[in-house]
């Protein structure tokens, strides 16, 4: 695919920076506008009324240089819809589409209501106990209790009754061993523990229920304290952080097995997201002081690594970026592999300084930037995001055909080829017929598009290249709810820790794996992993235990 070359945008005006903040009440305001009327304003009312207009002013002119819409502000004060073209565009966009008339309308069948809907069955419990109850007075067989001539059968499915119980998160048992002294030695002697209980006070499954949800579900070790004390089991917070520290040196040899699997993949994706370390934080008032300098961000890196069928996740959190996190995972690549198709979005700081990788950029950050300026450009943002959409949809139906990766490349090139340069085409013509001004927050949008248009558009000539980074994106949220609820890590060790517990539990997740399961199995059988780390992936150690259980059972008495 081919553009004319596109104008360069003319250098932005430097941005004028926001005034200060400072709390104003609305019956404030009022107080001292009545007391303008009387022509008695003290020092103090004169500045903060100073401070309100210099808000308006510098509002006004943000909207006015069309640098901030109202899609912007409403995302920047936390009232922001989601991206979806019936939010932005408004239901009438639906309509149009349904419009057999309208050149945009799918001649398509109407699709049904989708799956997830309605309560759930019981096949959606797989990790209830499952219990079987028999007939009291009847067996395969038996005459009938009413005809007397008919004779029973079992239906199949039986007919299944779901029962939800509550309990504590970690629950405890307190074993009482009846004891006895002699009256005259003053033997003591108790009655032995459960042999199945073990000696540890806290076992694997305590370690597993406190790492999925921390890591897995953002729960911070005070509220799960909070939580357990209301119930009855005292749980401190240093008392749970020593429980995943120890059982974190088994599930690492899972972790660095994981990487080394991610490193073989056919699509990788890579992204960033900001998350503080306190021991860091402490290293740069450090540094500071001594007047060094260096870099002081901090960051947690998400990846997302596509090996055939399966799917692994890996976080890396520190002051590395996401390109050079991914470099230390490929440097791991077998060397007769090619290079790996790489998903991110366009800064550069995502990519491998040292490797090489197929490019490609994400879909969804260049159509992001026309959705926050959709009330300011409302018909020009239509198109792009209607013509996207048709890709979109394309992608759809090719998902939902499990196409292989070259049937999808065909499909594409089919299908989206067309809208991909008919779109190219309409922004050129935007530029060239000086239609837009390039120094607007449109012909920037549009400017960001074109320069990376050739990795924009890898999906039509690469098999396996996605269209975004959304899957990288999902990812980090695991991280991003973490700093939500705990706001930091304390130290570079806890981050090491939320790092290989949130790896594990998510490549769980992505590949229908039991993530609490999985964890209790990697501590129970740490020396088998340490030996064969390959067959203790979550997408292997059942089999493995399988095989185990069968070789035991197999074994002489």
């Amino acid at each position: 695919m081919s553009r004319s070359k596109a104008q360069k945008p003319k250098k932005a005006r430097a941005k004028a920076a926001p005034p200060p903040r400072l709390e104003l009440k609305a019956e404030e305001l009022e107080e001292i506008l009545e007391r303008a009327e009387s022509s008695v304003l003290s020092a103090q009312d004169r500045e903060k009324l100073k401070a309100a207009i210099e808000t308006l002013v510098w509002l006004t002119g943000e909207l006015e240089k069309k640098s901030t819409s109202l899609a912007r502000l409403r995302q920047l004060f936390g009232l922001a819809t989601s991206e979806k073209i019936r939010e932005i565009l408004g239901p009438e966009s639906e309509e149009k589409a349904k419009d057999p008339a309208s050149p945009n309308a799918s001649s398509d069948p109407p699709q049904e209501k989708p799956k997830g809907h309605g309560k759930n069955g019981p096949e959606a419990y797989r990790g209830a106990v499952k219990r079987r109850i028999a007939h009291p007075s009847l067996n395969a067989g038996d005459s009938c209790p009413e005809c007397k001539d008919g004779k029973v059968y079992p239906l199949r499915p039986p007919r299944m009754l779901v029962r939800v119980t509550g309990q504590a998160p970690l629950q405890a048992t307190v074993f009482e061993l009846e004891s006895f002294r002699c009256n005259l030695c003053g033997k003591v002697f108790r009655a032995p523990p459960p042999g199945d209980i073990g000696e540890k006070k806290y076992d694997e499954t305590a370690a597993s229920m406190i790492a999925v949800l921390k890591y897995g579900s953002g729960l911070p070790f005070y509220r799960l304290q909070r939580l357990e004390g209301q119930l009855g089991i005292p749980l401190p917070r240093a008392t749970q952080w020593e429980i995943v520290n120890a059982a974190a040196t088994p599930c690492e040899l899972a972790y660095a097995e994981l990487i080394r699997q991610a490193a073989q993949g056919q699509v990788v994706h890579n992204d960033d997201t900001t998350m503080k370390v306190l021991e860091l934080v402490k290293e740069n008032k450090r540094l500071a002081a001594e007047g060094k300098e260096g870099r002081t961000g901090m960051f947690t890196t998400g990846i997302v690594s596509i090996c055939e069928d399966r799917r692994i996740a890996l976080f890396f959190t520190g002051r590395e970026h996401a390109g050079e996190n991914l470099t230390q995972v490929l440097k791991q690549r077998a060397a007769q592999l090619a290079a790996p198709i790489q998903m991110c979005d366009g800064l550069s700081r995502n990519i491998p300084p040292e490797l090489e990788t197929v490019l490609a950029n994400c879909l969804t950050h260049g159509r992001r930037k026309f959705v926050e300026i959709v009330d300011s450009f409302p018909e020009e943002c239509r198109i792009m995001l209607e013509l996207l959409g048709k890709v979109y949809k394309n992608d759809d139906d090719a998902r939902a055909k499990n196409m292989t990766p070259d049937e999808r490349l065909q499909f594409h090139q089919e299908h989206s080829t067309e809208t991909m340069e008919e779109l190219e085409r309409w922004m050129n013509e935007q530029i060239d017929e000086k239609k837009v001004e390039p120094s607007s927050s449109l012909g920037q949008a549009m400017a960001y598009m074109l320069k990376r248009w050739d990795k924009l558009t890898l999906f039509l000539r690469e098999a396996g290249a996605p269209l975004d980074n959304n899957l990288c994106e999902r990812a980090l949220k695991k991280a991003i709810l973490h700093r939500k609820n705990a706001l930091f890590y304390k130290t570079t060790r806890g981050a090491r820790v939320g790092d290989i517990f949130m790896s594990l539990i998510y490549t769980a997740e992505l590949n229908g794996a039991n993530p609490f399961d999985y964890l209790t199995e990697l501590q129970r059988y740490e020396e088998e992993v340490r030996r064969r780390p390959q067959n203790w992936m979550p997408w292997t150690y059942q089999a493995t235990l399988a095989a185990a259980l069968t070789e035991t059972a197999s074994r002489p008495a």
